[in-house]
């Protein structure tokens, strides 16, 4: 194709205040450099790239959040002639290559941004007529097979006939670091995305059950890996903690019912100790209300009452369907549905009305504070 350049479009940000706009914007160019290499210009609302694999980095944008679409494009002068000999060219390459053809229905969009000395629809017009004089279609404005997009801009006017979507949201690392514990199954990894795509630079922090559960990295890796093809601009950390010992005292010191119970409330205060070390702001977690037991709303206030910082779960409303729907786009799913064992830890009938003054006592009990530590030495940074 005679594409030379992308075209990037964002969302949100261009709502913020000039101040935050123009750190966000340098941020999202920052986070696109990391991945492509060329030039990269800022206009007007625009983020411009010319780079040296045109190929790579339309599939390395779809993986950078914070751009909402972008478009293959072309540049020519803005004059009818030179416009009209970069639609020829254009529209030749498109038919040549089954793109587009005379039995198909055209629209030509047009939008300007400057002074000139005609009108967009006056431009949509013209180019309209150099496209019908090439394949004779049949102009729908309506519902047409093909659109041909004219952005002038300027002394510069572009051409362009797709529009790709992108992630959306807030380019990573504008919204500070932020905690997630993460695990093999199909929520946490979704949950970890959600709060990138907010902007969010995110550090894993995953407890190995060993022996309740096989004490196995290969999931827990393979998850790591995918997520970091969207942590574009930020470090993306694993650590991993040793937690068979406490779960261990959970169950031989704990009420029986009570051990996901105790064993989810630990996991959030030593999350609240290395964010505290990481300088993270807030905890995240998979957490969907009701979903399993620890995740009633009584166990909810249980489990995370010991936490001063705040615990985020972006997953709270949804339902399992509308999850694994995520994890299918986000492409963790499939390894998330490996074969694993389950945790053996869990109770035949585990405690879903959790009463908050019988879990701290039941905490006291284990002497949590002092197995705490032990897990805290135990932390290791997975690579």
């Amino acid at each position: 194709m005679v594409n030379e350049l992308i075209i990037v479009r964002y969302g949100e940000i261009g709502v913020k205040s000039p101040k935050v706009r123009g750190r966000f914007e340098r941020k999202l160019i920052e986070n696109i450099k990391t991945v492509i290499g060329g030039n990269v210009e800022l206009k007007e609302g625009r983020i411009f790239i010319y780079p040296h694999d045109l190929s790579k980095a339309i599939e390395s944008l779809k993986k950078i959040v914070g751009i909402v679409s972008y478009s293959p494009a072309s540049v020519t002068r803005t004059n009818h002639e030179s416009i009209k000999e970069l639609i020829q060219s254009y529209i030749g390459e498109l038919v040549e290559d089954g793109i587009f053809s005379g039995e198909d229905s055209f629209a030509i969009r047009c939008r300007r941004v400057g002074n000139h000395d005609f009108s967009s629809q006056e431009m949509a017009a013209y180019c309209g007529s150099v496209v019908y004089g090439i394949t004779k279609s049949k102009v729908d404005l309506t519902h047409p097979d093909f659109e041909l997009f004219v952005e002038i801009r300027g002394d510069k006017t572009y051409i362009y006939h797709q529009k790709i979507r992108g992630l959306g949201g807030l380019p990573i690392g504008t919204q500070g670091r932020v905690i997630c514990l993460i695990s093999s199954g199909i929520d946490s990894p979704v949950a970890a995305f959600l709060m990138m795509k907010r902007g969010c630079s995110v550090t894993l922090l995953n407890f190995n059950t060993h022996p309740y559960t096989s004490g196995s990295n290969d999931k827990i890796m393979k998850i790591y890996q995918k997520l970091k093809e969207y942590s574009v601009g930020a470090k993306l950390n694993l650590y991993q903690a040793d937690y068979g010992e406490f779960l261990s005292k959970c169950i031989d010191k704990g009420p029986e019912r009570m051990t996901c119970v105790l064993c989810k409330n630990g996991m959030y205060q030593i999350a609240e100790k290395l964010a505290i070390r990481e300088k993270c702001l807030a905890i995240v977690d998979g957490s969907s209300l009701g979903q399993v037991a620890s995740q009633t709303l009584p166990n909810i206030l249980a489990t995370r009452y010991s936490t001063s910082m705040p615990i985020i779960s972006p997953l709270i409303g949804m339902d399992k369907v509308e999850i694994e729907d995520l994890a299918k786009k986000l492409g963790t799913y499939e390894i998330s549905i490996l074969p694993d064992s389950d945790c053996s830890a869990v109770p035949r009938y585990p405690e879903t009305n959790a009463e908050l003054p019988l879990v701290l006592e039941a905490l006291e009990t284990i002497d949590a504070e002092e197995e705490f530590k032990k897990v805290l030495k135990s932390f290791q940074l997975i690579r």
